[in-house]
């Protein structure tokens, strides 16, 4: 008897699938999501899909939700422009009451919803339950250009706790955590998506943390799709930084990358929500889709330094 095509298909599929579910299960994931994946519906739904199959293979996940383009939408629609400074958001008082509205309400629930759909056991949290994360008022700054900016309500990290966290995943839930916390005054605080998903990843010991993007992942050129980095180092991104390879919305997740794996943090990967599949790929395979990111890529097995069409 021989198999349809399509049946062997999905055996080797299940076979080379085999020892990355014996490598990873019961290992932490942070996944962080970017505002620009909800207004793609399908999309999203696309990428919960994947993380609840990551979840139901043993894996444990942590979703991180940004939304910046829902906020400059909603604040434009109450009157209110939009001030970004080296592709960090200006929040004044009005503002951080929009963000409470986007990323609490709007976004967290919308996640939430998609989850209940495909059966994933969820609980939307934001970085101020249970003193999850941290923070202290940003002080006033020196702007890339040299003048001098102040944020208003966006927060700096003093710490992270994850034990809220740890309690949800040892219950078997997948926290949906939105990047808001407060001052020790109870004062709300943005705070950048990717910081808080880096942060987390490093306070739980995480083995991977994704960034979904727009974007294939890193490349040399941003205005050539050829020049897609396959894997990287910390000194890597220092070079392509030199090289004036990022803009500014990448400078933030320049410096998460490089605070999740100085925290401990085995691998970051850079993938887009567009790609069909995108996350299992790069579970699942050594060539994935995206960039990957390690501390020294001399740690890389030989199999990861030369996949089919890699770009180092």
């Amino acid at each position: 008897m021989s198999y349809r095509p399509e049946q062997a298909a999905a055996i080797r599929a299940m076979r080379n699938a085999a020892p990355y579910l014996r490598m990873y299960k019961g290992k932490v994931f942070v996944v962080k999501v970017g505002g620009a994946m909800f207004g793609n519906a399908a999309a999203t739904r696309s990428i919960v899909e994947q993380v609840a199959i990551l979840h139901q293979v043993g894996i444990r996940v942590v979703l991180v939700h940004g939304g910046g383009p829902q906020l400059d939408e909603m604040q434009r629609s109450l009157g209110i422009e939009p001030k970004m400074v080296d592709g960090r958001r200006v929040t004044d008082e009005r503002t951080v009451e929009v963000t409470v509205m986007v990323l609490n309400g709007l976004l967290n629930t919308r996640l939430l919803g998609i989850c209940r759909e495909l059966g994933l056991r969820a609980v939307g949290v934001s970085g101020l339950a249970g003193g999850l994360v941290r923070a202290r008022r940003r002080p006033p700054v020196k702007a890339a250009d040299g003048s001098t900016v102040d944020y208003g309500q966006v927060g700096d990290i003093e710490d992270v706790d994850p034990d809220a966290l740890q309690k949800l995943l040892d219950a078997g839930y997948m926290p949906v955590v939105s990047p808001l916390s407060c001052d020790a005054h109870g004062t709300v605080l943005n705070i950048n998506a990717d910081t808080v998903a880096a942060r987390i990843g490093a306070a739980l010991g995480a083995e991977k943390l994704f960034l979904c993007t727009g974007a294939a992942g890193i490349f040399e050129d941003i205005t050539d799709p050829s020049t897609l980095v396959s894997y990287t180092d910390l000194a890597g991104l220092k070079r392509l930084e030199a090289a004036g390879s990022f803009a500014d919305g990448m400078m933030p997740k320049a410096d998460a990358i490089e605070a999740a794996i100085r925290g401990g943090v085995r691998r970051v990967h850079v993938i887009s929500f567009k790609s069909p599949d995108a996350l299992l790929a790069e579970v699942f395979t050594n060539e994935g889709l995206g960039t990957l990111i390690v501390a020294d890529v001399k740690a890389l097995t030989p199999a990861e330094q030369h996949p089919p069409g890699a770009k180092p």
